[in-house]
């Protein structure tokens, strides 16, 4: 069953409440009472063999009893009974459960066994199933509290008007942090959808519910509290059908690493741990991470009251000139430039300001101009303006009695705009201030952390890769064979062999076993010349002195050759294979490519500084692999390296075109050998001068030992 085809689950037309209780002190009567309350229209049925009725309602012994048809049932009892009574279900022909009841896998032990009978009994009798140790959901629109969280309850701090038009879905594997923001979002004035906890996810996952979400027209924005992502194929669907659809979605992910301990034979698989990869699935698939609450609410204020920003270009418009230049320097921060207002323009503010006050950019207005209309006319100004992208108007939101700007004449104002207007207040908002600026169609910020977030994220273009089966190519059978042979690490020359047959640019190559071979390798490659040990158990040559470069004479190399033997023989004793010959490379700007197979998402492709600091360094760049070249240049743009590679200081532009294609070759080498591949790393490569390519001075590749 499809998740899009959940509405029967999410909007029902007959809810069972399997445990109900008349004392709403406990779970089971604040569930009833809260489904009451919260305004579902069609029958509620509450079973439980204790009652007869509870608060008016007819109670039932058991579901086969209620005669009548049902879509969801609730259950909220022990543990042990909950299969037996979800088998019941299914045979009175309730499609839909959602398991509130704790003692699952969350305790371990024979606890989590019960919890794979419940999936067994999802796929034996197709119902689906949401938890168990699920907060339950909130249906919105349609009036269904399946849930015991106050949050939801009508009298628990309602917002007193909507600022954003749009309404929000929320997917959340914390039961008390997803309907957190349902509390939080009122506050801020925001409009929501559904808000679905998913518990345990014996059945459905995050994933078929942000799946479903994004089907469901009532909703325009989605956020994501994410602790792990357990259908990557479903979730990066989900994510794409987002994108066709116009609806942004802000993606919290938290948890701790399982990938610190993990032996690692690459510097890449070194740096590539689980946030890694899910910053890259994120980045991939359109989505806008947020670090906290504050943040993830202030982006889908942003994004559900206000157009996209069509540049960088900032205006801002204070009363405080401390707060001008705080907001100025967190959106410079953000990547905004603030331009000096043209000269036009600033005379037609200087004609309603104090002489005191600022027109070039923060324009601060005083307090004094305030008074006269001057806030609202130079929003107006700026808004017909094509000299800025977005505004930010920062003010003290404080007084209780009077406000800043007139929401009446505000009102049109961002009715008609075509370009973001975010409101931050230097003070606490009071509640006039907030229903007011509401009123207009905008909410307050009070976090300028969260004020930046949110104002890059209306200034980013959503750029979803392609779906991985159209992007993918294949790799031949006989190149998958030759992996598949000889599982674990590569040693470098093989690892080059395969890589040159994918269509990877590898320099000429030799490996000499025996002194005898050297002249003969010499004079095929040339002078000068690099020597490396070639051994399975010495993948970083350098830090066993197992490199000599710049080899310009037979004796040199005779020389070169007999130290590398001895110190090959000394650390890899029998495993010793000979040593590689390549010609020198010339200099050029040190990067690493590479690509590990994440155990979610698949092969996650990084591009960063590389050479010996590459660890040290950490300056990358991560993408779900196959990347295009277009991509793979969007990640030379996100390095502080790219300014080297820019030619900084005098130095020649190095070639990032034939960076960008190596990238997304190895990449593409990374999605079609998936099954195999563990680690694959080119490093160093050396990125010569604007149009003179790239040099793949070392090598490595892991075949999972598994294939």
């Amino acid at each position: 069953m499809l998740p899009a085809m959940l509405s029967r689950l999410f909007a029902p037309s007959a809810i069972a409440v399997i445990g109900a209780s008349p004392d709403a002190g406990r779970i089971r009567g604040r569930l009833l009472q809260l489904l009451r309350k919260g305004g579902f229209a069609g029958p509620i049925y509450p079973v439980n063999p204790s009652y007869a009725e509870i608060d008016g309602l007819r109670c039932y012994k058991d579901v086969s009893a209620i005669g009548a048809p049902v879509d969801l049932a609730v259950v909220v009892i022990p543990a042990p009974h909950v299969p037996d009574s979800l088998l019941a279900c299914a045979r009175a022909g309730i499609p839909y459960a959602v398991v509130i009841s704790s003692g699952f896998a969350e305790e371990g032990g024979a606890a989590a066994a019960l919890q794979t009978r419940l999936k067994q009994i999802a796929q034996e009798t197709g119902m689906r199933i949401l938890g168990p140790n699920s907060e339950g959901f909130y249906n919105a629109v349609a009036g269904v509290a399946a849930t015991f969280s106050p949050a939801v309850d009508a009298h628990a701090g309602d917002a007193p008007v909507i600022a954003g038009a749009g309404r929000i879905g929320v997917v959340a594997q914390s039961g008390g942090i997803g309907f957190s923001f349902l509390n939080r979002g009122r506050v801020l004035g925001l409009r929501f959808s559904s808000l679905i906890t998913t518990g345990n996810e014996a059945d459905l996952t995050a994933a078929d519910c942000f799946w479903h979400l994004v089907s469901d027209d009532e909703t325009a924005a989605l956020l994501l509290f994410l602790e792990t992502v357990r259908d990557a194929a479903r979730f990066a669907e989900a994510a794409r059908l987002a994108a066709q659809r116009g609806k942004r979605v802000v993606v919290v992910k938290v948890g701790h690493s399982e990938g610190g301990s993990r032996a690692s034979a690459s510097h890449t698989a070194a740096m590539t741990g689980w946030e890694c990869a899910y910053r890259a699935a994120f980045r991939s698939l359109g989505m806008i991470p947020a670090q906290d609450p504050d943040e993830a609410l202030a982006i889908l204020a942003a994004l559900t009251t206000s157009p996209p920003a069509r540049g960088r270009r900032a205006g801002i418009i204070t009363t405080s000139g401390g707060a001008g230049a705080w907001l100025a320097d967190t959106l410079a921060a953000a990547g905004f430039s603030l331009p000096e207002l043209s000269p036009g323009l600033q005379a037609e503010i200087r004609s309603y300001i104090p002489s005191y006050g600022s027109t070039r950019n923060p324009v601060d207005i005083t307090a004094q101009a305030v008074h006269s209309g001057g806030m609202n006319r130079t929003i107006g100004l700026l808004t017909d303006s094509a000299e800025v992208d977005l505004i930010a108007v920062t003010f003290s939101a404080a007084n209780d009695t009077r406000l800043s700007v007139q929401p009446e004449e505000l009102a049109p104002l961002l009715a008609r705009r075509e370009k973001p207007v975010l409101f931050f207040s230097y003070t606490l908002p009071s509640p006039l201030a907030r229903r007011g600026l509401a009123e207009a169609g905008a909410a307050i910020h009070t976090n300028l952390h969260a004020l930046s977030a949110a104002a890059k994220a209306l200034g980013s273009q959503v750029r979803v890769r392609a779906e991985p089966a159209s992007a993918v190519a294949r790799a031949s059978e006989s190149l998958l064979e030759k992996l598949r042979a000889h599982p674990g690490p590569w040693m470098e020359f093989f690892a080059k062999e395969v890589l040159a047959e994918w269509g990877i640019p590898i320099a000429p190559r030799i490996l000499v076993r025996t002194k005898e071979e050297l002249a003969r390798a010499a004079r095929r490659l040339g002078f000068p010349l690099a020597a490396k040990v070639q051994s399975p158990a010495i993948l970083h040559k350098t830090d066993v002195g197992g490199v000599q470069l710049n080899i310009r004479t037979e004796a040199e190399l005779e020389a070169a050759f007999a130290a590398l033997m001895d110190k090959g023989r000394s650390v890899a004793g029998a495993a010793l294979a000979g040593v590689l010959l390549e010609p020198m490379a010339p200099p050029g700007v040190e990067m690493i490519v590479g690509a590990v197979r994440d155990a979610t998402f698949g092969p996650v492709v990084m591009l960063g500084a590389g050479g010996i600091a590459a660890e040290l360094l950490q300056d990358t760049a991560y993408r779900l692999a196959p990347v295009d070249e277009s991509e793979a240049m969007e990640m030379i743009a996100e390095l502080a390296n790219a300014r080297l590679l820019a030619g900084y200081r005098g130095a020649p532009r190095a070639d990032v075109v034939a960076l960008a294609r190596l990238t997304a070759a190895l990449s593409a080498f990374a999605a079609a050998c998936r099954n195999e591949v563990a680690e694959v790393e080119l490093n160093p490569v050396l990125v010569h001068a604007e149009g003179q390519g790239v040099s793949v001075a070392d090598a490595l590749i892991v075949v999972d030992a598994k294939v």
